[in-house]
């Protein structure tokens, strides 16, 4: 197996070692993602919501971790990391509470012996490729949005913050 090895910019120190997804194994991610969408489709989207306030709490909690990390990932200085995190977390929550309205039944207008509505249903798999340059603030917002509407999400983070998508 090939190991990917991300290098601080504050050192020039090897700060992450991961073995690297062979085809074998990513095959088996999509997979494994496509079956686990048959049941997150049916989640209803207050459970969804809930899961991803979880989610936004355990964020919180490492938040100086996180921080720690996206310093020695990528070179941010440390007075800033702390705003990603914030960020990311401002913005979770605000897709949380929008969510639910956002991606409900929308009545297009009554039509006499008809019921018109427009409803959103969940496509899939999603694949989210997020840059290294701010890896949370990018992934979420498609994160987020995609896990609340009932897809379920791979996470590709760049070779500099391999971190984050974990």
């Amino acid at each position: 197996m090939t190991t990917q090895r991300t290098i601080s910019p504050v050192d020039g120190s090897v700060y992450v070692e991961r073995e690297l997804a062979g085809p074998a194994r990513i095959e088996d991610a999509l997979e494994r993602a496509a079956r686990a969408f048959q049941d997150w489709r049916k989640v209803p989207v207050g459970e969804r919501a809930a899961i991803l306030t979880r989610f936004c709490a355990a964020f919180a909690a490492r938040r100086d971790a996180i921080a720690t990390e996206l310093v020695w990932q990528m070179g941010r200085p440390i007075r800033y990391a702390p705003n990603e995190v914030r960020g990311t977390l401002e913005r979770a929550r605000h897709m949380i509470k929008i969510g639910p309205q956002a991606i409900a039944d929308i009545d297009v207008g009554r039509k006499a012996g008809f019921t018109r509505f427009l409803r959103r249903e969940p496509l899939g798999v999603v694949l989210t490729v997020a840059a290294w340059n701010y890896p949370y603030l990018i992934a979420v917002n498609s994160v987020v949005p995609a896990i609340l509407a009932g897809n379920v999400v791979l996470l590709k983070h760049s070779a500099q913050t391999p971190l984050c998508a974990e």
